[in-house]
């Protein structure tokens, strides 16, 4: 569906001025066929004034409307606002009668049909303005009010929602009501119908439930346990440091299909992407990170469903919180103590990546520089989340945690189920300390980009050695410094010194950060514990140390921090990638965290071997990423290290450039030594044999009616499309731009598929077609779409100036989108730094 108007924030502001809403009564009635179902909405508010407004309804079709009784024009709906004139002061009542459109695209009411046993699933996504498309509301987040709901149903189905929902009438009329909810903004509710598989539970006096499709109730079933000790453990906690207890009446626990996030915190009804239920095998890393997202969205329920932001120009007060949240209660109250590993690995790097483009913001824009809701998707990226965490963790390290808990808890109280602004959260925080908090802010908040620290050592005559750090940025950070020895045993382990905190002031210091007695240590190493957030250089000695000995420093994130300086120094052109490369040979077998080695394996192949290495250098490199892959697995047979083990086999097949290699494995149904070829690792083998030309699409379609589930349909898109064949090509881009018949997740898939870097001569008049195409679908299909053109769909293979003059045109006009807009810019920035890279080495 096109993109509708936007809601600018100017007008949200007059129509919170006019009316107070209190509740809404919504009637669905999903048993109208596949296209549509209808919605009625009742809608109970006051007028402050005499006055004029609106209310957004984008219908497939506007059957009625009635203002206090009197009906109203169906014919003055202008897109998706229809006119509410001449109010008087006083209360009305509104009501909408609408038949809706079901999505296909993750927006609004999305409609699933299960191809491995022909079930029905829906689910709704409303955030950020998508509630427009399953009922009529005054949709933005400071006008909360109670919602209360019937749904009909297939009298099969079960129907989730904020609210626990129970069946009333006779089973076979399909009716469910779900009582009025505690005051929502219109964003978080939240509705899901069809023939779920459900674990049920309660703890602490609440229903706690778990929900998938019934093709994934054996998957959901063997990790129920361990879904549910997380949930429960993750809710302990928050009831340990906040004062408020969890606010609503139940906690349920949705995975749905196709869903174009991680998760939403939907008060009540959580509702998580259910490639979270594994169906072959996962690492560690991935169950780490899908207990991120539980307790992520469990934090959401103060951050975000309590206490809500005003306008979406202060959406750190969700995410970035929900964000920290996530990964230090899991450290708290769970077995899982590594998880600030993963984040400084991959999640960091996603923040520090762009913050480094021209697109950057602060992480807590200016009042007024969200103008409307275009403008506010574009800022949930990694600086309203891992950026906004990074700088949680620096307050919580300056500020001391105590004070920032009593800063949040009084923040909960004074704000309990209102909105609330960055300035009212200062105002809390400042409340708690002495500090500055609003210094603070402005300093972290309120600029962008990444700052460098750089150290150097100098030594004295009398035996001193003396530490000072160039600083090249203007924020204060409260960092750990430290301090390695060879061990004189095994010159290739290091050990650690005490760490020192030091704190850098936001402007240069002359003054010597640190001083110490006897020989320099042989590794110096700023942020080492990574509470700060900065890219972060080695001195000339620590470089050559950390080279050499990188594998034998004692902690996994002391390793991660080290890797990330390597990561920044290739990407700023002061590292070469073949030495990253070597690095990677030389230290990532003897790697035990599952994080550190596929946060490595992810740059190395996808960054370093795809991207910033000449073309001509690329098998060399992924040789020497196969020997790498090669040796983990050998060492890991011994069972010293299990966990690495399946991210070097997805490598290893990543990387192969023999397909007699693969043909093997796939008869053989494993990898040399395990694991087991799973349907997971089995798609993966065929995409990259489809690549090379070495299966047919008769072997294709015999593996997708073996596994015919969606992940396997999306497998099947994906090997399709990335067969080096005319006719394939040509079909797949049918597929991607003339048809409009897939969903988001099978563009994506055959996206994927479709640009690879064996095929450059191939793929070169679709990369001259891309953005006269992509351009038409983001105007034609709407946001989701346009995200996933500009993401997966750009021509990343093609590392050329005439790929980069190509985008740069295609900005200069005014026909791309917001949203594809911003996806062409990043991924054009990201071309400017591959090919500055490729023709500096």
């Amino acid at each position: 569906m096109a993109p509708m108007t936007v809601l600018t924030r100017d007008e949200a502001q007059a129509r919170a001025r006019l009316l107070d809403v209190h509740r809404y009564d919504i009637d669905l009635d999903l048993t109208r066929g596949e296209e549509h179902f209808r919605s009625t909405t009742v809608i109970r508010f006051h007028a402050r004034t005499a006055g004029d407004t609106f209310v957004e309804v984008r219908p497939a079709a506007l059957l009625s409307a009635s203002l206090d009784g009197r009906p109203l024009d169906t014919a003055s709906l202008d897109d998706n606002r229809l006119p509410l004139t001449a109010l008087t002061p006083g209360d009305h009542e509104l009501r909408v009668e609408a038949d809706m459109r079901y999505s296909r695209t993750g927006e609004g009411m999305h409609r699933f049909t299960d191809p491995a046993d022909g079930e029905t699933y829906l689910y709704t996504q409303l955030f950020l303005d998508d509630v427009q498309r399953v009922f009529a509301a005054f949709d933005q987040p400071d006008l909360k009010a109670v919602f209360a709901a019937t749904v009909t149903a297939p009298p099969a189905w079960t129907v989730l929602g904020n609210t626990v929902a129970t069946r009333v009438g006779p089973p076979a009329e399909g009716r469910w009501k779900l009582p009025a909810s505690q005051p929502l903004s219109t964003y978080f509710v939240a509705f899901a119908a069809g023939p779920w598989h459900t674990v049920r539970t309660e703890h602490a006096g609440l229903p706690f439930a778990l929900h998938c499709r019934q093709s994934l109730a054996p998957h959901l079933d063997a990790d129920a346990d361990e879904l549910l000790d997380l949930t429960r453990r993750c809710f302990d906690r928050f009831h340990q440091i906040f004062d408020e207890p969890y606010p609503f009446d139940s906690y349920d626990q949705a995975f749905v299909p196709e869903y174009n996030f991680g998760a939403m915190e939907n008060p009540g009804l959580v509702v998580l992407r259910d490639e979270y239920v594994f169906r072959s095998a996962a690492t560690d890393t991935e169950r780490q990170t899908r207990a991120v997202t539980i307790a992520h969205e469990m934090a959401h329920m103060w951050f975000g469903d309590l206490v809500t932001l005003r306008w979406w120009d202060d959406i750190w007060l969700n995410e970035s919180f929900a964000e920290y949240m996530g990964y230090q209660d899991l450290t708290d109250a769970t077995h899982l103590t590594g998880t600030w590993t993963e984040f400084g690995i991959s999640r960091k790097a996603w923040g520090y990546d762009a913050d480094q483009r021209e697109t950057t913001h602060p992480v807590a824009p200016e009042p007024g520089a969200v103008h409307d809701t275009a403008a506010a998707l574009l800022n949930f990226d990694g600086i309203s989340y891992a950026k906004g965490a990074s700088a949680l963790r620096q307050l919580v390290a300056w500020l001391g945690e105590k004070d920032f808990l009593t800063g949040i808890n009084a923040h909960f109280t004074r704000h309990r189920f209102g909105n609330a602004t960055l300035a009212d959260f200062l105002d809390s925080l400042a409340g708690a300390t002495e500090r500055d908090v609003h210094a603070w802010a402005a300093q972290w908040l309120r600029t962008t980009g990444v700052d460098t620290l750089t150290p150097r050592i100098t030594t004295t005559d009398d035996g001193h050695w003396q530490l000072t750090v160039d600083h090249a940025g203007t924020r204060p950070h409260r960092i750990a410094v430290g301090l390695y020895d060879h061990d004189p045993d095994d010159p290739c382990r290091l050990t650690a010194r005490p760490r020192t905190e030091i704190d850098l002031p936001g402007t240069p210091a002359a003054t010597p950060a640190l001083t110490g007695t006897g020989p320099r240590p042989a590794l110096v190493l700023l942020n080492d514990g990574d509470l700060g957030y900065a890219k972060i250089r080695l001195d000339p000695a620590s470089h050559d140390t950390a080279l050499r000995a990188l594998s034998g420093l004692p902690d996994p994130l002391t390793r991660a921090v080290v890797w990330n300086a390597l990561r920044d120094q290739v990407r700023d052109g002061l590292l070469t990638p073949a030495a990253y490369l070597r690095a990677t040979r030389d230290h990532l077998p003897h790697e035990t965290d599952n994080a550190v080695v596929e946060g490595v394996l992810t740059f190395a192949r996808t960054q370093i071997a795809d991207l910033y290495l000449p073309a001509g250098d690329r098998d060399d490199a992924l040789g020497l990423l196969r020997d790498t892959c090669h040796d983990l697995l050998r060492r890991t047979e011994q069972g010293t290290a299990p966990g690495p083990r399946l991210a070097a086999v997805r490598t290893l097949i990543a990387s192969t450039a023999t397909p007699g290699t693969l043909h093997d494995w796939l008869r053989a149904g494993t990898a040399p030594g395990g694991p087991a070829l799973d349907p997971e690792l089995r798609w993966r083998a065929l995409t990259r044999l489809a690549a090379l030309g070495a299966v047919t699409p008769e072997a294709i379609d015999a593996e997708l009616a073996a596994d015919p589930s969606a992940t396997g349909r999306e497998g099947a898109a994906r090997c399709h499309a990335a067969l080096p064949d005319p006719a394939a090509k040509q079909a797949a881009w049918h597929a991607l731009y003339e048809d409009d018949g897939l969903s988001t997740y099978l563009w994506t898939a055959t996206a994927q598929g479709f640009w690879q870097a064996e095929q450059l001569d191939l793929t070169r008049p679709y990369r001259d077609r891309y953005h006269s195409d992509a351009t038409a679908l983001a105007a034609r299909r709407g946001t989701a779409l346009a995200n996933a053109a500009g993401n997966h769909g750009f021509p990343r293979p093609h590392i050329d100036p005439d790929t980069l003059r190509l985008g740069e045109e295609c900005l200069s006009g005014t026909e791309p989108t917001p949203a594809l807009r911003r996806q062409l810019r990043d991924r054009l920035d990201d071309l400017r730094r591959a090919l500055t890279v490729r023709y500096t080495q």
